[in-house]
């Protein structure tokens, strides 16, 4: 495990960058479940910018009764707790939500940080034209025309210090639909002044550019280095084409491209040039593969008996259906990876052979099944992954825990992975799964922040982000896994390995990406072995327990070794930092 507070490549003399994230519309409990594992796990400093869709949240002391003047459901909003000081607020389209997760001083207290975050928002409304922002003696927030008649709030501000460890932070009113505040709220539990946003006060900027300045700002105040220049490292989901500055906010905010239908060759394209990836310079599906990516094929007679067992139970295994490169390989090693749910997938992400027809009806007896033949090649670590299964109210996550149920009752000394989806973020859809406790929890992330809309139309960044984040605070060892080779740059893989560790998560695994067909996301390059070996060092220097490299790794490769790699004994689990094995 890591013991130093220093990102890779840096000295105890350098300074620390400000991770920036700007995610998109993301779901309050998907947002805080994120920053959650973040304030918990990580040690680097995280600045999270998004915008939430319609939700009221509250602090410990709200007057619900009071404060409160709607049916929060009747206006499309939810309502949600949350840890933090202050009264109800709203966060909703418009408004950019800032959840600065920061290494303070104690002795700064959470007092001390609210004025810095205060004095941050000063700072960018003066930049943006709004030269009469400030603090309100007695009130947290910015405020315009302070001490005035027509003093009136235009950002919210609650925060919660611990341990020298800071979450929640800032909503800034952009474009924001100001009724959610004045007639449906107690804004802040402030009902004498009024609230208002920079499309009010006249100030005509984009949300893209409001970002871009509290990033710069915020780097500035949060992590500047000698000289006072701030040293920031960002990552977006996709906003806007880097050539020539077309908006992406639909790709952003989960509008954009999200058919269930079959990619062909032209939409697969043009996704990825709306994340800024040039196809026109990709490779060819006709373009040799090195000779590192030629796996070596060995039908020989485990491999053929494996085959025979799960033919024989109708079974459906991912090695097959995915077009694994190592099937041969974990084959003949008496170990593969099951498919359940069915062989039919309700998504149509752009980098994957799997089925996309309509699904049918979960098996009954698929369970039992899975069990048999798990005994019957006698496993030690069984892998069990699924299709997305969108059409099923829990997204198949109860069919997934009855599976990992029968197992145990089956061959009880076996230990189980599950590689789920993400259940469209649904909280109580993924603790059917957690409460089974599966002995890893695989969820992947797949590729960079940029491209997952791209990628992955109907999946998001932050979404997967929040299933490991859950996964960790349900206290399971987690996994997750990505592709190099779609476009990315190696300053954004070293970004996302940063994140993943910062949340906690165990294992990951890096394999290249390996276009299935012509109708299928180009291939953008083919990483080298050397390039492989450095991310494995660069992860686990962050603090991630096992990093699993190579250019044929794929999510289940070597998955018995990855997770006797972060699992010990109980007896010394106090002295050694790592996750133990449930």
């Amino acid at each position: 495990m890591r013991d130093d507070r220093f990102s890779w490549g840096q000295t105890p003399t350098e300074t620390a960058p400000l991770r920036v994230r700007w995610l998109g519309s993301v779901p309050y409990r998907e947002a805080l479940a994120v920053q959650t594992s973040l304030f918990e796990h990580g040690i680097d400093q995280h600045l999270l910018l998004l915008e939430h869709p319609h939700v009221f949240t509250y602090g410990r002391t709200t007057d619900l009764t009071t404060n409160l003047k709607c049916e929060p459901a009747a206006v499309g909003a939810e309502l949600i707790a949350a840890k933090r000081g202050g009264d109800i607020t709203y966060h909703g389209p418009g408004q950019l939500v800032g959840y600065p997760i920061l290494n303070v001083n104690n002795v700064l207290g959470a007092t001390g940080h609210v004025c810095g975050v205060e004095g941050l928002i000063i700072d960018v409304l003066i930049e943006l034209g709004v030269p009469n922002a400030s603090r309100l003696n007695g009130y947290a927030g910015v405020w315009l025309d302070a001490g005035t008649a027509r003093e009136r709030k235009i950002c919210a501000i609650g925060v919660r210090l611990k341990k020298g460890r800071t979450m929640h932070g800032f909503a800034l009113n952009v474009t924001t639909d100001l009724t959610y505040m004045r007639d449906h709220i107690v804004p802040c539990g402030i009902g004498d002044k009024p609230v208002t946003s920079l499309a009010e006060e006249g100030v005509d900027v984009s949300m893209a550019d409001v970002v871009d300045v509290v990033a710069r700002l915020a780097a500035d105040r949060w992590a500047a280095d000698a000289e006072g220049r701030g040293v920031a490292e960002r990552q977006d989901v996709a906003w806007k084409h880097p050539a020539d500055g077309r908006d992406l906010a639909a790709f952003s905010r989960g509008e954009g491209p999200g058919e269930q239908v079959k990619l062909v060759s032209a939409r697969a394209a043009g996704r990825l040039e709306a994340a800024g990836v040039d196809v026109a310079a990709g490779l060819s599906i006709e373009t040799r593969k090195p000779d590192w990516l030629r796996p070596k094929v060995n039908l020989g007679p485990e491999v053929l008996e494996l085959k025979k067992t799960v033919r024989s139970l109708d079974l459906v295994t991912v090695c097959e259906d995915a077009g694994c490169p190592n099937l041969s390989d974990c084959w003949s090693d008496g170990t593969a990876t099951f498919m359940v749910l069915g062989e039919r997938c309700t998504r149509a992400c752009g980098f994957c052979l799997v089925d996309t027809r309509k699904p049918m009806l979960p098996a009954d007896d698929e369970p039992a099944r899975v069990a048999e033949a798990i005994d019957r090649m006698a496993l030690d670590h069984a892998v069990l992954t699924m299709v997305a299964r969108d059409d099923l109210a829990d997204g198949g996550m109860a069919h997934v825990a009855a599976c990992v149920e029968a197992i145990r009752c089956r061959r009880p000394s076996a230990n189980i992975e599950t590689l789920i989806s993400d259940a469209k973020g649904d909280e109580a859809s993924l603790e059917l799964l957690f409460a089974s406790r599966p002995d890893v929890m695989n969820h992947n992330v797949e590729t960079v922040a940029r491209l997952q809309r791209a990628v992955r139309p109907s999946a998001g960044y932050a979404r997967s982000l929040s299933v490991l984040a859950r996964a960790k605070q349900a206290g399971l060892i987690t996994k997750t896994g990505f592709m190099a080779g779609l476009g990315e740059t190696d300053d954004e893989i070293v970004g996302l390995l940063a994140d993943i560790a910062n949340l906690g998560v165990d294992i990951v695994t890096i394999g290249q990406y390996l276009r299935p067909t012509s109708n299928h996301l180009p291939i953008a390059r083919y990483a080298d072995p050397a390039e492989f070996d450095r991310w494995k060092q660069i992860g686990e220097s962050f603090g991630i327990g096992h990093v699993e490299a190579s250019p044929l790794t794929r999510s289940s490769y070597h998955a018995k070794q990855a997770s006797d790699a972060v699992t010990v004994p109980v007896a010394v689990a106090a002295a050694v930092p790592v996750s133990i094995s449930l």
